[in-house]
């Protein structure tokens, strides 16, 4: 009995360690002079004595908006805090160890915090500032005893001003007024006043702090300009134009000697390149006497940086940091034609210029969460990136349900503070078989499917069926199907739901709902019979209210989805072939098609055929928004539409990796995937990228009587290889397993024949296939 007494004492003191330290005790501060203006910026110091260093200290710290974080003089965080909304209710809170900053004696902690007091489509103002700071290992928490101040350096700018999409504002620093000297230990702390406690950590109006989901942003450094060797060494009182090697998130530095009161500004190439209606963020510096040097806090992006320099400033050195999400660039694409190794390569920085707090369609004009960007930008860092970018989409799925309305309708963007409209078919995308499934598929994450699962119901429990068995018709608060014109909207969300459909089923079937999988199921079937019933005329889909030619991207969604069965394809070939209705967002999915039906040399000539004038003819990094006009013999007349960093339009990367060179998971978490290269008309072929399970990487090649591949699976994964038909022989790793039949080895098991393939499996391992 006494061991059984002792050992529940353990348990609840343990529970109790873990209550207190996963508990709040600081209290919520601000500036006294703090009147929760927009753009306004507070200043928080606190000194702590400390014995002995601890060999981890980590910190949890929060705020509305960003902060920037010194411990004894030395940058710990640049730009901390992710934009607020959760939940409509709740704010992120930061966690991070401080003890490689930390020494024995004295510390000085310094917090800057920038408040943007403005809601956007990116977050919800919570309408006052402050921060909460608490490290349990050392003892510290924000309350009274911390210093604080109102920051009267940074004012705000004239016009022209951000547009009402971005909750930043622009950035203006008048030096005369204050500088950075007060981040440093010992230093002056004139101004500064005990900090005004405002509520405890976790009250209304922050309400829960929840733990931020991703990365610390990553800090390239400091660099020098692309042209940095033949920049002006004075100002003339002209903008000055500073290369930068690609489309990036920047924060501009300037380190000159200048008169007291000159006024510097500081924008990119993007800041108003689509109007000023639409203008993005820009910079303001007021010089004080002497030498000085200065970064603007607020990144801006683009392929240059302007600074205007008034004439009597001498330009010492002209800066920029580069700062971006927390992952690494671990995949890779390359192929026996250029073409589609650079319209790789673009869609990459394209997507990863469009990762920061949330996913975003553009960095410049919105840097807001619109899903049907998302799911297409998720496919795509699946076969770019590092897993680490999975985390953005997990976060973005569980903002997109947690923004549920009463009504069970869902929208996007989210987190927001001054959009509200749903845009059902980007909804139906984004709950189905290419957003939350296609997130699981290949991050094995059944928690998060389970905490959605009841929010993806109940989305779909709004849409209603007619009696022919198609989608009654929903237009949402924005009836959009794609750009462009001609686009059959309601077959669109035809096919989406049916989608979607596929989707909750196998989410149903994953979290052992039988009877719910089952019922979804009958309705799959019930709901393809009336799409094709209804819809397919003998030569192609359309509604009977559309009026145009065919809509390849609804086509391409039927073939996509399994809707179209195969005796269709020649009928939806000739489509494809004469219709070029689709924007870059469902271009991918008509590529897909295309793949699927077994054309991949088509498919990849309507792919050059339509980003031709992007990779080739545009200047820029990264992919337009839009197509530009098809003809494009006069290179002079090409002109991208819409934002020139578009990651909606980086489909071209999944379909390359993927179908062209055949690697997609079939079972969770890559535990089993799919090798079934179509090199169409090229020769060569190569892939690779750092799944959850590992590296995953294959390399094709055409010989003259036969195919060679290398093929790498991780050591807990296994891989089904398609060999196609033609081939008699087939060796893996100089062991035949095909002649003419299967023939029994240690190296491979037979899976059997799939629609004109030879299929084999493999363990995990590094192999050398040749097919004669």
């Amino acid at each position: 009995m006494k061991k059984i007494t002792l050992f529940l004492l353990i348990i609840c003191l343990s529970l109790l360690s873990f209550s207190q330290e996963d508990s709040w005790q600081a209290k919520r501060i601000t500036a006294t002079q703090s009147q929760n203006e927009s753009n306004s910026w507070y200043n928080f110091r606190k000194n702590i004595e400390m014995e002995s260093v601890p060999g981890k200290a980590m910190a949890r710290i929060a705020c509305d908006s960003k902060y920037w974080l010194w411990i004894n003089g030395e940058l710990a965080v640049f730009e901390g805090q992710l934009k607020r909304g959760p939940t409509p209710e709740d704010t992120y809170y930061d966690e991070l160890d401080i003890a490689p900053y930390l020494k024995q004696g004295q510390n000085t902690i310094a917090i800057l915090v920038w408040y943007f007091g403005k809601d956007g489509f990116s977050h919800n103002s919570s309408g006052q500032a402050g921060l909460v700071f608490q490290c349990d290992a050392i003892d510290l928490v924000s309350d009274g005893s911390w210093r604080a101040r109102l920051d009267k350096a940074f004012i705000s700018t004239g016009p022209p001003n951000p547009n009402y999409r971005l909750p930043e504002s622009n950035i203006k620093f008048d030096a005369r007024s204050g500088d950075f000297d007060w981040t440093k230990p010992y230093a002056d702390a004139a101004g500064f006043g005990s900090a005004k406690v405002i509520g405890e950590a976790e009250s209304a109006p922050w309400n829960d702090l929840v733990k931020r989901p991703i990365p610390h942003w990553r800090d390239y450094s400091v660099r020098e300009y692309e042209n940095h060797a033949s920049l002006p060494d004075e100002g003339k009182g002209e903008w000055i134009k500073c290369k930068l090697p690609y489309n990036c998130h920047v924060t501009p530095i300037l380190d000159i000697d200048a008169p007291a009161g000159l006024t510097i500004k500081m924008q990119t190439d993007n800041f108003d390149y689509m109007g000023l209606n639409v203008a993005s963020v820009r910079a303001e510096y007021v010089t004080k006497e002497g030498e000085q040097r200065y970064e603007s806090l607020g990144w801006m992006n683009g392929h240059v940086v302007e600074y205007f320099i008034p004439e009597g400033v001498q330009i010492n050195s002209l800066k920029y940091r580069e700062t971006g999400y927390g992952c690494e660039f671990s995949g890779f694409f390359n192929c026996s034609d250029p073409f589609y190794e650079k319209l790789w390569q673009k869609a990459v920085r394209t997507l990863y210029v469009t990762m920061r707090d949330t996913y975003m369609d553009c960095p410049d004009r919105e840097r807001a969460q619109w899903w049907g960007d998302v799911v297409n930008e998720s496919g795509e860092a699946f076969y770019a990136l590092s897993p680490s970018s999975a985390d953005l989409t997990k976060k973005g799925i569980l903002e997109l349900i947690n923004w549920q309305r009463h009504d069970g309708t869902i929208y996007a963007p989210v987190p927001e503070g001054n959009w509200n409209k749903e845009l059902p078919g980007q909804m139906l995308a984004s709950v189905g078989y290419y957003g939350f499934w296609n997130y699981y598929l290949n991050t094995g994450d059944k928690k998060t499917m389970a905490d959605v699962y009841d929010g993806v119901k109940q989305y779909l429990d709004v849409w209603k069926l007619k009696s022919n068995g198609t989608l009654v018709e929903r237009q949402g608060e924005w009836y959009w199907g794609d750009w462009g014109k001609l686009v059959d909207k309601q077959l669109l969300y035809n096919a989406w739901y049916y989608l979607a459909l596929k989707g909750y089923r196998n989410m149903s079937e994953l979290l052992n709902n039988d009877e719910e999988a089952q019922r979804i199921e009958k309705e799959m079937d019930a709901f393809k019979s009336a799409f094709n019933s209804v819809f397919w005329d003998g030569s192609g889909y359309r509604t009977a209210e559309y009026e145009g030619e065919y809509d390849d991207r609804a086509q391409a969604l039927a073939v996509v989805s399994g809707l179209a069965d195969e005796e269709k394809y020649d009928e939806l070939l000739n489509i494809f072939k004469n219709s070029y209705l689709a924007s870059p967002y469902m271009e991918k999915y008509v590529l897909e098609a295309l793949f699927v039906m077994g054309e991949p040399e088509f498919g990849l000539k309507r792919m050059k055929d339509r980003y031709y004038g992007m990779v080739e003819l545009s200047p820029y990094t990264t992919l337009y928004e839009n197509f530009g006009p098809r003809n494009l013999s006069d290179t002079a007349k090409f002109v991208g539409h819409g934002t020139n960093n578009h990651a909606w339009s980086g489909g071209g990367l999944t379909i390359l990796s993927q179908y062209v060179c055949g690697l997609e998971p079939i079972e969770p978490a890559w535990k089993t995937f799919r090798v079934k290269p179509q090199l169409g008309s090229l020769e060569f072929a190569e892939t690779g990228n750092e799944t959850v399970a590992g590296k995953v990487s294959v390399e094709i090649e055409k010989e003259e009587s036969g195919m060679k591949m290398e093929l790498t699976v991780p050591d807990k994964s296994e891989a089904v290889v398609h060999i196609p038909g033609q081939y008699r022989r087939v060796a893996i790793n100089n062991t035949t397993v095909w002649d003419n039949g299967y023939v029994d080895n240690e190296v491979a098991s037979s899976e059997g024949k799939e629609k004109g393939y030879h299929r084999f499996r493999l363990d995990g391992g590094t192999y050398q296939i040749t097919s004669k």
